[in-house]
């Protein structure tokens, strides 16, 4: 007879690697999910965890039913008395039930899925296959990426890392450390039962406290059992760092009297996202802020995204700055730089012109890459248009077009989506 014995540690995670086999089997509708969701949040809560809901038709699981009765009209497969394109009649579907159409006479119905995913949870869901484009290793520096390596084993972890063999060693040896005293013990005392039983004279008593003997060896031994939490081994994963280069992101946005503030909005939710995408991505990358109108500024984070200035327009001031900081403090050759440039296209003609030239001959040589977006509802201005030239000629520089805040999420993963090409991007 076996015998069980539970020693599992009921903690406060026990559900926890049922959630995580949760979202990678519902990973796609999760991630719509998130994608959605992007959408309706503030610049200020964009940082925390989010209430999802699936559609109770995507989780649901297949069961065996009874089917139902009455006449129907059903086509099966290898029939000979309907061709594709025919239609039947539908089944008519019982009151509560059915596609949907129907309405309940009942008042019950299914409600969406809800469940709640933390900060972490999110982002991860997030920022899933973003890297920044052309990275290069130019010198090793402070920009380091982080790779999961396996670490040898350790004797407590999650089920889905429990390695089988080993633990199963583990087994064997205990119970050959716990039970080869007392199976020798057992084998000499049979050995000796045997005798007694084969002597003319039985010695009756005796053979009566050998036979309790054996038998409470036996259960002894039976009592150890087959595997204990003391056996099982996981594997060990830890994250080492990757040596890198050193990158720096410039930040250009645009707060001229023609956005309005709506417009800056939207800005400000895309270059937070790619705050977020950086710093949870990669470790001690640069960024820098530039905000401008006729004239541009290097500003902190928080004027950034919460300074209220306003007046004309003049693009280039902001490249002009862009350049004379790469020059003071980021040499071209041990920095991978990038830029992302915000504004709403509107621009002196004369200007767009001398942003082309500033771009195709001083800044996109240096620049790893560059994405211009142009946040408007209106036809595309000028600057646009000169910038579909240098989209055309340089792998590095890519346009999007954002006319709403539901474009915000899909034209940033269009962006740094690893399995996307970078050289257009009209």
């Amino acid at each position: 007879m076996a015998h069980f014995i539970d020693r599992r540690l009921n903690g406060k995670g026990k559900s926890t690697v049922n959630r995580q086999r949760f979202l990678r089997r519902y990973k796609e509708q999760i991630k719509k999910a998130v994608a959605d969701s992007i959408n309706k949040r503030s610049v200020t809560d964009i940082n925390s965890g989010e209430k999802i809901g699936i559609s109770s038709r995507d989780i649901s699981e297949p069961i065996f039913h009874t089917g139902k009765g009455g006449t129907r009209s059903i086509v099966h497969p290898g029939n000979d008395q309907f061709n594709a394109g025919d239609q039947i009649k539908r089944p008519q579907g019982e009151n509560g039930q059915g596609n949907g159409s129907n309405a309940s006479d009942s008042g019950e119905g299914q409600d969406d899925f809800i469940f709640q995913i933390s900060k972490d949870e999110y982002l991860d869901l997030l920022f899933e296959d973003l890297v920044l484009p052309n990275l290069q290793k130019n010198q090793q520096a402070q920009f380091v990426q982080y790779e999961s390596h396996r670490a040898g084993f350790v004797s407590d972890g999650v089920p889905s890392n429990l390695d089988v063999v080993r633990s199963l060693k583990g087994s064997v040896a205990r119970r050959i450390a716990l039970t080869a005293g007392k199976k020798r013990e057992l084998h000499l005392l049979e050995r000796l039962l045997i005798e007694l039983r084969s002597e003319k004279v039985l010695d009756q008593l005796r053979i009566n406290q050998l036979e309790k003997d054996i038998e409470a060896l036996k259960k002894s031994i039976a009592r150890v059992p087959f595997i204990d939490t003391f056996d099982l081994r996981f594997r060990n994963y830890q994250k080492r760092p990757i040596p890198s280069s050193k990158a720096v992101m410039f930040c250009l946005m645009d707060v001229s009297g023609s956005m309005d503030q709506a417009t800056k909005d939207m800005a400000k939710r895309f270059y937070i996202l790619l705050y977020l995408f950086l710093t949870r991505t990669y470790k001690n990358v640069e960024v820098v802020y530039i905000h401008h109108h006729t004239q541009a500024k290097e500003v902190d984070e928080q004027e950034f995204f919460y300074s209220t200035e306003t007046g004309g327009t003049i693009v280039s001031s902001a490249l002009k700055l862009m350049q004379d900081i790469i020059a003071e403090r980021f040499d071209s050759h041990e920095w991978n730089i990038y830029a992302a440039q915000a504004s709403d296209g509107d621009n002196w003609t004369e200007d767009c012109q001398i942003c082309t030239r500033l771009l195709e001959q001083s800044l996109l040589p240096m620049l790893r890459y560059f994405a211009y977006i142009e946040i408007t509802d209106r036809q595309h201005q000028k600057l646009w248009h000169e910038y579909q030239k240098l989209c055309e000629t340089h792998f590095n520089f890519a346009i999007k077009h954002i006319t709403n805040v539901a474009d915000i999420y899909p034209v940033f993963r269009e962006l740094f989506d690893q399995s996307v090409e970078k050289p257009k991007g009209v």
